[in-house]
C-alpha cells in the first residue's frame, strides 16, 4: 500500500473523501503515476496534485480512474459532484474548472499543435466549437445530478445505516451535524458484544459508513465505543465527530498500518470491529 502524505487540515471533508477515494483506487490499480498518466491522458504533475488535494480532478479524469481500479464510477462520480459544490463555495477557491491542466486534457491539441475550437492561427474560438462545448458540460451535470440523486436514494432505501454517507453528501440535512441540539436529544451507550468474530456496540452495525469530522449520529458513536474498546480515547461517546474522535481515528489507523487520513470507511470500520 502506498504511504500517502497528510491532506490539507483546512480540506473540505467532502472533497476529502473524494481524495481518499482516489487513493485507494489508484493503490488498488497497482498503477505508478506515469502509468496512471500514460493510459488517462492527464499529466504525472496533475494528478499529483489531484490526489494530494491541492486541486479538484475533473470528471473525465475521476471516471478514467474507476475504470482503471475496477471500481464503481457512480459511487465516484457523486463523490465527485458534491466535491465540486463544496470546492467551489470554498473561501479563495476558484472554479474547479479553472484549476484542471488544460493542456493535459487528452483532446484539446491537434496534430499541428493548434488548440482545439479556434481558428487555425488565431486565438478566437470558433462559435459552434462554443456551443458544442457548452451543450456538452450541460449534458454532463445534468447527467451526473440524476447518477447522483440515484445512488442517495438507494442508500436509503437500502441501507438505513447510510444515513452518514447521505449527510455527507447533502447539504439539506435539517439539523447540522454535531449541533448542540443533536447532542442533547440523543444519548449513548456502549454495549460491547462480539458476534461471529466482529465487536459490536449496540449501536450501529455498518461496516461501510463514511464518517469524518463534522458528523453525528449513531454510527460515530458505534465508533467511538469500538475505539474505547481498543484502549484509544474518543471523548465523550456522544455521537459527534469531533477532533479527539479524528485523533483517535488516526492513532487507530497508523496501528492497523491503514492510510492515516481521520476518516471512517470500511476498512477503518474493519480494524475497530475486529
Amino acid at each position: 500500500m502506498s504511504r500517502w502524505k497528510g491532506l490539507p487540515e483546512e480540506l473540505d471533508p467532502c472533497v476529502r473523501q473524494l481524495v481518499v477515494r482516489l487513493r485507494r483506487v489508484k493503490d488498488h490499480s497497482g498503477l505508478s503515476l506515469r502509468q496512471l498518466a500514460a493510459k488517462t491522458g492527464y499529466s504525472t504533475s496533475s494528478w499529483e496534485r489531484y490526489l494530494a488535494g491541492r486541486s479538484l480532478p475533473p470528471r473525465e479524469a475521476v471516471e478514467a480512474m474507476a475504470r482503471l481500479g475496477g471500481d464503481d464510477p457512480t459511487r465516484l462520480l457523486a463523490l465527485h459532484e458534491v466535491a465540486t459544490e463544496a470546492w467551489g463555495k470554498g473561501a479563495g477557491h476558484a472554479d474547479p474548472a479553472d484549476l484542471t491542466d488544460r493542456a493535459d486534457r487528452p483532446d484539446r491539441v491537434d496534430r499541428q499543435g493548434e488548440t482545439a475550437g479556434t481558428e487555425p492561427g488565431t486565438d478566437t474560438p470558433r462559435p459552434h466549437g462554443r456551443a458544442l462545448r457548452i451543450t456538452l458540460i450541460a449534458g454532463s451535470v445534468a447527467l451526473v445530478l440524476a447518477v447522483a440523486a440515484t445512488v442517495l436514494l438507494a442508500v436509503r432505501l437500502t441501507d438505513g445505516q447510510g444515513r452518514a454517507v447521505a449527510a455527507g453528501l447533502t447539504a439539506s440535512a435539517t439539523t447540522a451535524p454535531g449541533s448542540p441540539e443533536e447532542s442533547e436529544r440523543t444519548r449513548y451507550t456502549c454495549r460491547a458484544d462480539r458476534i461471529d468474530g466482529r465487536w459490536y456496540a449496540g449501536n450501529s452495525r455498518t461496516m461501510k459508513a463514511i464518517l469524518a469530522k463534522g458528523h453525528a449520529g449513531p454510527e460515530v458513536a458505534e465508533a467511538q465505543c469500538l475505539l474505547r474498546e481498543a484502549g484509544l480515547s474518543p471523548g465523550v461517546v456522544d455521537g459527534i465527530f469531533g477532533p479527539h474522535t479524528e485523533r483517535a481515528v488516526r492513532d487507530l489507523q497508523k496501528r492497523a498500518r491503514l492510510v492515516v487520513d481521520g476518516i471512517i470507511g470500511p476498512h477503518t470500520w474493519k480494524a475497530l470491529r475486529e
